[in-house]
């Protein structure tokens, strides 16, 4: 791991995640309806996240995804720290912004990728709620459907102890599209498609590998791993959609067409 650190937000940072909340959360008004679903007989996680330092993992099919999983974990009470590709932390001002807010900036497609555990374990400890897409990438599937997951999540898992929050958005494709996106939310503003979030039960990692906290899995073992998290998230996605899904696989079935 690299030598980049964490350093958390403190008042300064929470009064900024409060405003840039409410200013995001009134665009995102204007050309969406953002809803946490209720579950039957699980209301309190509809309503709340757990307390402590989790990982909050969610399927990604649109641009909107960071935003709409920042202000849907606002509601249920906790302010996310999002894994973020490193180019939004070279915007000049946007880039600040985040820095502030205690995200953490993700070398996606280097070999320094892995260098973002270093400082998401920092925030973890520290109790934070940490955001990130496993998929590493908005799904390709042309049914929208999640992509197998990369490993980072559950090896994040294994070196904090944080369990796993998996969150399922679906409708988010409907608010930023990837082609003609101004277009669309001008339409959006009188559509305002709705985005449904559904949250699953917190996976504790070793229990599901039934390993102790002494034990070092294998590259296998941590493969396998995040294969079943990911189908515990699809799975959620499913529920929101009313249909049957896919298991998850290293690259999708119905590739979209090129741009």
């Amino acid at each position: 791991m690299g030598g980049v650190s964490w350093r958390h937000p403190g008042r300064l940072g929470a009064i900024l995640y409060a405003v840039a909340a409410a200013l995001f959360g009134t665009v995102i008004g204007f050309v969406s309806r953002l809803q946490v679903a209720r579950q039957r007989g699980r209301r309190r996680i509809a309503r709340q996240l757990p307390a402590g330092g989790i990982i909050v993992i969610s399927n990604h099919t649109s641009y909107a995804d960071g935003v709409l999983l920042a202000l849907a974990c606002r509601r249920m009470g906790r302010s996310l720290r999002m894994l973020a590709t490193s180019g939004v932390f070279r915007a000049p001002l946007l880039g600040r912004l985040v820095r502030r807010l205690g995200f953490i900036p993700v070398k996606r497609g280097t070999a320094e990728a892995a260098d973002a555990l270093a400082p998401a374990i920092e925030a973890l400890r520290a109790g934070e709620a940490v955001g990130m897409f496993p998929e590493g990438r908005l799904t390709r599937d042309a049914a929208m459907w999640p992509e197998r997951g990369k490993t980072g999540v559950v090896r994040l898992a294994l070196a904090s102890g944080a369990p796993i929050v998996p969150v399922a958005m679906e409708g988010s494709q409907r608010v930023v599209r990837r082609r003609l996106i101004l277009i669309a939310l001008l339409a959006n503003v009188v559509r305002r498609p709705k985005v449904s979030v559904r949250v699953g039960e917190a996976i504790d990692v070793r229990r599901l590998m039934h390993v102790g906290q002494q034990t070092t899995p294998t590259n296998d073992e941590i493969r396998l791993a995040t294969d079943e998290v990911m189908a515990r998230l699809t799975a959620l996605v499913s529920e929101l959609r009313g249909e049957p899904a896919p298991r998850p696989t290293a690259e999708p079935a119905t590739p979209l067409p090129s741009p």
